[in-house]
């Protein structure tokens, strides 16, 4: 009877490893998190996704993102595209987007911070995500 509660232990551990590979991953692949623009500038700042462990996408269609905080004349978009987590160890392009960041009609200078909220319709509900951008915008000349 002293194998049945390391037994136990083995099966529930095994298990748990099996479940966690389950699990989905998203994320925003910023390349900066400090963003400076002129009026009329666009950048694009990252790439959104959410896969699942297997390196497949789990969205229904392109995330969508909307600005929580931020200055006046800043626009932001995801536009779809096929996107490479590399960051989960993935080698083929999933589908996704990538975050588009756009100046138009700045008037003057500003220095702050921009909070974006990322939605994404997934095959298990709908899920949000927030991000911070430090932006400094730039008036014309």
């Amino acid at each position: 009877m002293r194998g049945g509660p390391i037994a136990a232990f083995i099966i529930s551990a095994f298990l748990m490893s099996f479940l966690a590979g389950a699990a989905a991953a998203q994320t925003i692949q910023f390349t900066v998190s400090d963003l400076a623009l002129k009026n009329g500038e666009s950048s694009e700042v990252g790439d959104v996704y959410w896969i699942s462990a297997q390196c497949k996408s789990l969205l229904k269609g392109t995330p969508e993102v909307e600005i929580l905080d931020g200055p006046p004349g800043v626009t932001a978009t995801i536009n779809a595209a096929k996107v490479v987590p590399r960051t989960y160890g993935c080698a083929s392009a999933v589908s996704g987007g990538k975050l588009v960041i756009s100046a138009k009609d700045v008037q003057e200078y500003s220095y702050s911070r921009m909070v974006l909220r990322i939605n994404y319709k997934t095959l298990s509900g709908d899920r949000q995500r927030s991000e911070n951008i430090n932006l400094t915008v730039y008036p014309p000349n």
